[in-house]
Protein backbone atom coordinates (compact mmCIF):
# COMPACT_ATOMS: atom_id res chain seq x y z
CA UNK A 1 0.00 0.00 0.00
CA UNK A 2 1.17 3.31 -0.49
CA UNK A 3 2.29 5.53 2.28
CA UNK A 4 -0.43 7.79 3.89
CA UNK A 5 -3.51 6.56 2.29
CA UNK A 6 -5.45 7.65 5.37
CA UNK A 7 -3.81 10.75 5.84
CA UNK A 8 -6.64 12.84 7.50
CA UNK A 9 -9.30 9.87 8.49
CA UNK A 10 -10.48 9.14 11.76
CA UNK A 11 -10.76 6.10 12.75
CA UNK A 12 -12.87 4.08 15.78
CA UNK A 13 -11.26 0.10 16.41
CA UNK A 14 -12.72 -2.04 19.21
CA UNK A 15 -10.92 -4.34 20.74
CA UNK A 16 -7.89 -2.29 20.08
CA UNK A 17 -5.88 -3.21 23.20
CA UNK A 18 -4.67 -6.65 22.03
CA UNK A 19 -4.66 -8.78 18.95
CA UNK A 20 -5.77 -7.72 15.55
CA UNK A 21 -7.09 -4.63 17.05
CA UNK A 22 -3.98 -3.63 18.47
CA UNK A 23 -2.16 -4.44 14.85
CA UNK A 24 -5.00 -2.71 12.84
CA UNK A 25 -4.58 0.57 15.18
CA UNK A 26 -1.30 0.34 14.15
CA UNK A 27 -1.61 -0.20 10.62
CA UNK A 28 -4.04 2.91 10.32
CA UNK A 29 -1.83 5.06 12.22
CA UNK A 30 1.00 3.98 9.88
CA UNK A 31 -1.38 4.87 6.59
CA UNK A 32 -2.11 8.05 8.14
CA UNK A 33 -5.30 7.86 10.25
CA UNK A 34 -5.96 9.54 13.92
CA UNK A 35 -7.27 6.77 16.61
CA UNK A 36 -9.75 5.95 18.71
CA UNK A 37 -9.14 3.28 20.58
CA UNK A 38 -11.74 1.23 22.37
CA UNK A 39 -11.49 -1.64 25.02
CA UNK A 40 -11.21 -2.65 29.00
CA UNK A 41 -7.75 -2.80 29.98
CA UNK A 42 -6.92 1.05 30.27
CA UNK A 43 -3.19 -0.03 30.80
CA UNK A 44 -2.78 -1.89 27.39
CA UNK A 45 -4.94 0.63 25.59
CA UNK A 46 -2.54 3.45 26.78
CA UNK A 47 0.16 1.67 25.71
CA UNK A 48 -1.66 0.97 22.47
CA UNK A 49 -2.46 5.16 22.30
CA UNK A 50 1.30 5.25 22.67
CA UNK A 51 2.39 2.99 19.64
CA UNK A 52 -0.37 4.64 17.56
CA UNK A 53 1.35 8.44 18.14
CA UNK A 54 4.99 6.84 17.40
CA UNK A 55 3.66 5.56 13.87
CA UNK A 56 2.72 9.16 12.98
CA UNK A 57 -1.34 9.60 14.23
CA UNK A 58 -2.96 10.82 16.88
CA UNK A 59 -4.88 8.82 19.35
CA UNK A 60 -7.53 9.21 22.11
CA UNK A 61 -7.78 6.11 24.70
CA UNK A 62 -11.61 5.23 25.60
CA UNK A 63 -11.67 2.79 28.36
CA UNK A 64 -15.39 0.54 28.59
CA UNK A 65 -16.99 -2.03 27.55
CA UNK A 66 -18.61 -2.80 24.38
CA UNK A 67 -21.50 -4.74 26.32
CA UNK A 68 -22.42 -1.11 26.89
CA UNK A 69 -23.98 0.61 24.12
CA UNK A 70 -24.24 3.93 26.47
CA UNK A 71 -20.53 3.71 26.83
CA UNK A 72 -20.17 3.02 23.08
CA UNK A 73 -22.33 6.03 22.11
CA UNK A 74 -20.31 8.20 24.45
CA UNK A 75 -17.12 7.56 22.84
CA UNK A 76 -18.24 8.09 19.51
CA UNK A 77 -19.02 11.24 20.70
CA UNK A 78 -15.97 11.86 22.54
CA UNK A 79 -14.08 11.25 19.06
CA UNK A 80 -16.79 13.73 16.70
CA UNK A 81 -15.50 16.07 19.44
CA UNK A 82 -11.77 16.12 19.26
CA UNK A 83 -11.73 15.33 15.24
CA UNK A 84 -14.70 16.34 14.03
CA UNK A 85 -16.18 13.35 12.39
CA UNK A 86 -16.05 9.07 11.98
CA UNK A 87 -14.83 7.91 8.66
CA UNK A 88 -14.06 4.59 9.67
CA UNK A 89 -15.64 2.20 12.51
CA UNK A 90 -13.60 -1.80 13.35
CA UNK A 91 -15.78 -3.68 15.39
CA UNK A 92 -13.27 -6.44 16.88
CA UNK A 93 -13.72 -6.81 20.33
CA UNK A 94 -14.40 -10.61 21.89
CA UNK A 95 -14.32 -12.66 24.31
CA UNK A 96 -14.39 -16.55 24.35
CA UNK A 97 -15.19 -19.86 26.12
CA UNK A 98 -13.26 -23.08 24.96
CA UNK A 99 -15.40 -25.95 26.49
CA UNK A 100 -17.62 -28.81 25.63
CA UNK A 101 -21.60 -27.32 25.38
CA UNK A 102 -22.55 -29.69 28.13
CA UNK A 103 -20.16 -27.97 30.31
CA UNK A 104 -20.96 -24.66 29.31
CA UNK A 105 -23.13 -22.55 31.56
CA UNK A 106 -26.17 -20.27 30.34
CA UNK A 107 -24.05 -17.11 31.82
CA UNK A 108 -21.29 -17.72 29.68
CA UNK A 109 -23.07 -17.94 26.65
CA UNK A 110 -25.14 -14.31 27.35
CA UNK A 111 -22.00 -12.80 27.96
CA UNK A 112 -20.40 -13.87 24.75
CA UNK A 113 -23.15 -12.46 22.97
CA UNK A 114 -22.95 -9.52 24.55
CA UNK A 115 -19.69 -8.78 23.73
CA UNK A 116 -19.18 -10.30 20.60
CA UNK A 117 -22.70 -9.97 19.01
CA UNK A 118 -24.38 -6.63 20.19
CA UNK A 119 -20.59 -5.20 20.91
CA UNK A 120 -20.70 -5.10 16.87
CA UNK A 121 -24.64 -4.11 16.84
CA UNK A 122 -23.71 -1.46 19.35
CA UNK A 123 -20.33 0.02 17.97
CA UNK A 124 -22.00 -0.12 14.18
CA UNK A 125 -25.34 1.83 15.64
CA UNK A 126 -22.45 4.66 16.98
CA UNK A 127 -20.77 4.90 13.68
CA UNK A 128 -24.12 4.93 11.36
CA UNK A 129 -25.66 8.02 13.96
CA UNK A 130 -22.37 9.86 12.78
CA UNK A 131 -21.54 8.63 9.57
CA UNK A 132 -25.32 9.01 8.06
CA UNK A 133 -25.30 13.24 8.21
CA UNK A 134 -21.95 13.21 6.38
CA UNK A 135 -23.09 10.35 4.20
CA UNK A 136 -20.27 8.79 4.36
CA UNK A 137 -17.62 6.30 5.94
CA UNK A 138 -16.17 2.58 6.18
CA UNK A 139 -17.78 0.10 8.61
CA UNK A 140 -15.38 -3.10 9.13
CA UNK A 141 -16.66 -6.36 10.97
CA UNK A 142 -13.85 -8.41 12.06
CA UNK A 143 -15.22 -11.93 10.92
CA UNK A 144 -13.82 -15.44 10.92
CA UNK A 145 -14.29 -18.19 8.37
CA UNK A 146 -16.33 -20.04 11.55
CA UNK A 147 -18.81 -17.66 10.88
CA UNK A 148 -19.69 -20.44 8.26
CA UNK A 149 -18.81 -23.29 9.60
CA UNK A 150 -18.70 -23.76 13.08
CA UNK A 151 -16.13 -26.31 14.93
CA UNK A 152 -16.61 -28.34 18.58
CA UNK A 153 -15.31 -26.63 21.72
CA UNK A 154 -16.23 -22.79 20.16
CA UNK A 155 -19.90 -23.04 20.37
CA UNK A 156 -20.53 -19.40 22.02
CA UNK A 157 -17.59 -17.70 19.35
CA UNK A 158 -18.81 -19.49 16.77
CA UNK A 159 -22.75 -18.80 17.01
CA UNK A 160 -21.60 -15.06 17.91
CA UNK A 161 -19.79 -14.76 14.56
CA UNK A 162 -22.90 -16.16 12.35
CA UNK A 163 -25.17 -13.62 14.27
CA UNK A 164 -22.53 -10.67 13.27
CA UNK A 165 -22.57 -11.96 9.45
CA UNK A 166 -26.64 -11.94 9.78
CA UNK A 167 -26.84 -8.67 11.26
CA UNK A 168 -24.11 -6.89 8.34
CA UNK A 169 -25.84 -8.71 5.79
CA UNK A 170 -28.84 -7.13 6.76
CA UNK A 171 -27.63 -3.87 7.10
CA UNK A 172 -25.62 -3.93 3.70
CA UNK A 173 -29.26 -4.68 2.16
CA UNK A 174 -30.80 -1.49 3.88
CA UNK A 175 -27.94 0.71 2.83
CA UNK A 176 -28.22 0.23 -0.60
CA UNK A 177 -31.97 0.52 -0.71
CA UNK A 178 -31.38 3.84 0.66
CA UNK A 179 -28.54 4.50 -1.74
CA UNK A 180 -26.42 5.30 0.92
CA UNK A 181 -22.85 6.22 0.28
CA UNK A 182 -21.83 4.37 3.77
CA UNK A 183 -19.73 1.06 3.16
CA UNK A 184 -19.82 -2.25 5.11
CA UNK A 185 -16.90 -4.91 4.46
CA UNK A 186 -16.61 -7.89 6.90
CA UNK A 187 -13.15 -10.07 6.91
CA UNK A 188 -13.53 -13.51 7.46
CA UNK A 189 -10.51 -14.62 9.18
CA UNK A 190 -8.40 -17.96 9.33
CA UNK A 191 -6.09 -18.51 12.54
CA UNK A 192 -4.46 -15.88 13.75
CA UNK A 193 -1.81 -15.66 16.89
CA UNK A 194 -3.08 -13.44 19.07
CA UNK A 195 -2.98 -13.29 23.15
CA UNK A 196 -7.18 -14.25 22.84
CA UNK A 197 -4.95 -17.72 23.97
CA UNK A 198 -3.67 -16.58 27.31
CA UNK A 199 -7.20 -14.96 28.17
CA UNK A 200 -10.14 -17.40 27.31
CA UNK A 201 -11.89 -19.41 29.77
CA UNK A 202 -10.27 -22.28 28.82
CA UNK A 203 -11.56 -26.41 30.27
CA UNK A 204 -9.70 -28.35 27.89
CA UNK A 205 -6.82 -30.47 29.19
CA UNK A 206 -3.94 -28.61 27.66
CA UNK A 207 -3.04 -25.45 26.41
CA UNK A 208 -5.70 -23.82 23.58
CA UNK A 209 -4.32 -22.83 20.42
CA UNK A 210 -6.06 -21.64 16.88
CA UNK A 211 -6.61 -24.41 14.57
CA UNK A 212 -3.45 -24.13 12.04
CA UNK A 213 -2.38 -22.80 9.84
CA UNK A 214 -1.72 -19.77 11.98
CA UNK A 215 -1.33 -16.09 10.67
CA UNK A 216 0.40 -12.91 12.50
CA UNK A 217 -2.10 -10.35 13.19
CA UNK A 218 -0.18 -8.05 11.15
CA UNK A 219 -1.49 -10.05 7.98
CA UNK A 220 -5.04 -9.15 9.32
CA UNK A 221 -4.24 -5.19 9.58
CA UNK A 222 -3.00 -4.77 6.04
CA UNK A 223 -5.88 -6.63 4.93
CA UNK A 224 -8.34 -3.73 7.16
CA UNK A 225 -6.57 -0.87 5.86
CA UNK A 226 -6.68 -2.47 2.32
CA UNK A 227 -10.76 -2.75 2.97
CA UNK A 228 -11.03 0.43 3.81
CA UNK A 229 -9.40 2.19 0.94
CA UNK A 230 -11.11 -0.22 -1.74
CA UNK A 231 -14.52 -2.02 0.10
CA UNK A 232 -15.50 -5.29 -0.68
CA UNK A 233 -18.44 -6.89 0.62
CA UNK A 234 -16.82 -9.42 2.06
CA UNK A 235 -12.73 -10.71 2.01
CA UNK A 236 -11.64 -14.41 2.97
CA UNK A 237 -8.36 -13.78 4.23
CA UNK A 238 -5.88 -17.07 3.48
CA UNK A 239 -6.33 -20.57 1.73
CA UNK A 240 -7.61 -22.25 5.15
CA UNK A 241 -10.87 -19.53 5.37
CA UNK A 242 -11.97 -20.03 1.74
CA UNK A 243 -11.43 -24.25 2.42
CA UNK A 244 -13.89 -24.13 5.18
CA UNK A 245 -16.31 -21.51 3.57
CA UNK A 246 -16.64 -23.34 0.91
CA UNK A 247 -16.36 -26.59 2.48
CA UNK A 248 -19.78 -25.80 4.29
CA UNK A 249 -21.35 -24.79 1.02
CA UNK A 250 -20.66 -28.06 -0.60
CA UNK A 251 -19.96 -30.92 1.68
CA UNK A 252 -21.49 -30.22 5.36
CA UNK A 253 -22.50 -33.56 6.82
CA UNK A 254 -18.63 -34.50 5.89
CA UNK A 255 -17.17 -31.61 8.05
CA UNK A 256 -19.76 -32.20 10.74
CA UNK A 257 -17.61 -35.53 11.02
CA UNK A 258 -14.37 -34.67 10.39
CA UNK A 259 -14.54 -32.31 12.70
CA UNK A 260 -16.18 -34.79 15.41
CA UNK A 261 -13.15 -36.46 14.80
CA UNK A 262 -10.13 -33.87 14.29
CA UNK A 263 -10.89 -31.11 15.96
CA UNK A 264 -10.22 -31.55 19.88
CA UNK A 265 -6.59 -31.86 19.61
CA UNK A 266 -6.28 -29.42 17.11
CA UNK A 267 -7.50 -26.88 19.92
CA UNK A 268 -4.69 -27.63 22.13
CA UNK A 269 -1.15 -27.39 22.59
CA UNK A 270 1.43 -28.77 24.06
CA UNK A 271 3.95 -26.88 21.41
CA UNK A 272 5.27 -23.74 23.45
CA UNK A 273 8.01 -21.57 24.04
CA UNK A 274 10.14 -22.06 26.75
CA UNK A 275 9.07 -21.68 30.65
CA UNK A 276 5.30 -20.55 29.07
CA UNK A 277 2.79 -22.08 31.34
CA UNK A 278 0.95 -24.85 29.61
CA UNK A 279 -2.68 -23.52 31.51
CA UNK A 280 -3.81 -20.12 32.77
CA UNK A 281 -6.47 -20.22 35.36
CA UNK A 282 -7.64 -16.71 35.40
CA UNK A 283 -9.64 -15.43 31.84
CA UNK A 284 -10.77 -11.71 31.02
CA UNK A 285 -14.71 -12.91 30.03
CA UNK A 286 -16.16 -11.03 32.86
CA UNK A 287 -13.26 -8.66 33.63
CA UNK A 288 -10.03 -7.72 31.62
CA UNK A 289 -6.60 -9.02 33.29
CA UNK A 290 -3.99 -6.87 34.31
CA UNK A 291 -0.88 -6.42 32.29
CA UNK A 292 -0.41 -5.60 28.75
CA UNK A 293 -0.10 -8.73 26.12
CA UNK A 294 0.42 -6.63 22.72
CA UNK A 295 -0.74 -7.93 20.05
CA UNK A 296 1.13 -11.49 19.37
CA UNK A 297 -0.03 -14.67 21.16
CA UNK A 298 2.51 -17.20 22.03
CA UNK A 299 2.56 -18.93 18.35
CA UNK A 300 5.38 -16.83 16.90
CA UNK A 301 7.47 -19.23 16.07
CA UNK A 302 4.42 -21.33 13.68
CA UNK A 303 2.24 -18.32 12.46
CA UNK A 304 3.02 -17.26 9.03
CA UNK A 305 3.44 -13.19 8.35
CA UNK A 306 1.78 -13.10 4.70
CA UNK A 307 -1.40 -14.36 3.40
CA UNK A 308 -2.42 -15.32 -0.57
CA UNK A 309 -5.63 -12.73 0.44
CA UNK A 310 -4.30 -10.92 -2.51
CA UNK A 311 -3.92 -13.12 -5.02
CA UNK A 312 -7.58 -14.75 -4.17
CA UNK A 313 -9.07 -11.51 -4.20
CA UNK A 314 -7.42 -10.80 -7.77
CA UNK A 315 -8.50 -14.43 -8.76
CA UNK A 316 -11.53 -15.38 -6.74
CA UNK A 317 -13.21 -17.29 -9.56
CA UNK A 318 -10.43 -19.68 -10.88
CA UNK A 319 -9.74 -19.97 -7.33
CA UNK A 320 -13.04 -20.96 -5.57
CA UNK A 321 -13.43 -23.40 -8.46
CA UNK A 322 -10.51 -25.00 -7.77
CA UNK A 323 -11.08 -25.01 -4.15
CA UNK A 324 -14.52 -26.72 -5.31
CA UNK A 325 -12.81 -29.27 -7.60
CA UNK A 326 -10.08 -29.92 -4.57
CA UNK A 327 -13.27 -30.58 -2.08
CA UNK A 328 -14.60 -33.12 -3.97
CA UNK A 329 -12.16 -35.17 -5.35
CA UNK A 330 -10.74 -35.11 -1.44
CA UNK A 331 -14.63 -35.84 -0.21
CA UNK A 332 -15.18 -38.93 -3.35
CA UNK A 333 -11.83 -40.29 -2.13
CA UNK A 334 -12.94 -40.47 1.35
CA UNK A 335 -15.95 -42.44 0.49
CA UNK A 336 -14.15 -44.93 -1.07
Amino acid sequence: MKDRELQGKVAVVTGASSGVGRAIARAFAEAGANVGLIARNAEALDNAAREVRACGGDALALPLDVADAAAVDGAAAQVVERWGHIDIWVNDAMVSVFSPIREMQADEFRRVTEVNYLGYVYGTLAALRHMRPRNQGVIVQIGSALAYRSIPLQSAYCASKAAIRGFTDSLRSELIRDRSQIQVTMLQLPAVNTPQFEVVRNRLPEHPQPVPPIYQPEVIARAAVRAVLKPRREVWIGWSAVKAIIGQRLIPGFLDRYLAKHAWESQETLRLPPGHPRRHDLDNVDAPLPGDRGAHGPFDARARSFSTEPALRRSAGWLALGGVGALVIGWAARRR
